[in-house]
């Protein structure tokens, strides 16, 4: 039996024309230079996924404060498809969840899905996503054009934000300090 190594790498200068060209390969819209600007300073919010040294999939996101939140959102995760179902997306998602909870400060992570994709329905489901609005016109040039915002809520966002709700369900107490 062939061992199989799934691994994560920083995008970089010298790498970032594989995550243009994963890109255009498995997404059906196209990102500007700003995106890969963005990118590239984005530290452990942007990976390319390695199957046996090779590179397969990406993950791309942002810290998004819109809303009184603090919110995470998955501009890209992507993996060719001849890759797929092979647990890649699920290493990557699982990166971006250590992310959020080692930081411990995020409300929820969401993400644009268009709403005939199915698989990534299925897929941000299975780790505890939600629908949680349909957005008309959201994608220019491609059809169907309608994007379904996807969430994970981590904590709820009340006036009384003493207490934390972790994604594994568990809910923190902290005390007040007068």
């Amino acid at each position: 039996m062939t061992r199989t190594s799934i691994e994560l790498g920083d995008v970089t200068p010298h790498n970032i024309k594989q995550l243009r060209k994963l890109n255009t390969v498995v997404f059906p819209v196209s990102y500007n230079d700003k995106f890969y600007v963005d990118v590239l300073d984005a530290g452990e919010l942007a990976k390319l996924a390695y199957y046996n040294d090779i590179v397969v999939g990406a993950v791309c996101c942002r810290i998004d404060t819109s809303d009184n939140q603090r919110r995470l959102y998955i501009m890209t995760l992507g993996c060719l498809s001849p890759y797929r179902r092979l647990g890649i997306g699920t290493v990557m998602f699982q990166h971006i969840l250590n992310y959020v909870e080692n930081d411990g400060n995020f409300d929820s992570i969401f993400l644009h899905v268009q709403v005939n994709n199915d698989g990534a329905i299925e897929f941000y489901k299975k780790f505890g996503f939600e629908i949680v609005e349909t957005k008309k016109h959201y994608y220019k040039r491609i059809e169907p054009a309608d994007a379904h915002v996807l969430q994970k809520t981590l904590r709820k966002t009340s006036l009384n934000s003493s207490n934390h709700v972790h994604s594994n369900g568990h809910l923190e107490k902290k005390d007040k300090k007068a």
